[in-house]
């Protein structure tokens, strides 16, 4: 077998079927609670641990306007300088 080349297992891209599974299966208990309403019941009983849940589904990339590049804007305050 040739170095670093794959052979056997899933295609690249082919989601793991117990990940897909077990994602069906929370979303299905969620809905069984009252979803959304639970969920904002959680916020507010358990702010860490809902903080904790945001963190996971938010994107793992953020992107700017578009999808392009994110522009990063540092902005400093002069107490000395008035507006006019």
């Amino acid at each position: 077998m040739a170095k670093g080349k794959k052979t056997g297992g899933r295609k690249k891209g082919v989601p793991n079927q117990n990940t897909t599974a077990l994602k069906e299966m929370i979303l299905a208990a969620l809905t069984g609670v009252g979803g959304i309403e639970y969920l904002m019941t959680q916020a507010g009983d358990n702010p860490a641990a809902f903080m904790t849940l945001v963190g996971k589904v938010l994107p793992l990339q953020v992107t700017g306007q578009d999808g392009g590049p994110l522009v990063v804007e540092r902005v400093t305050y002069d107490p000395n300088k008035t507006s006019s």
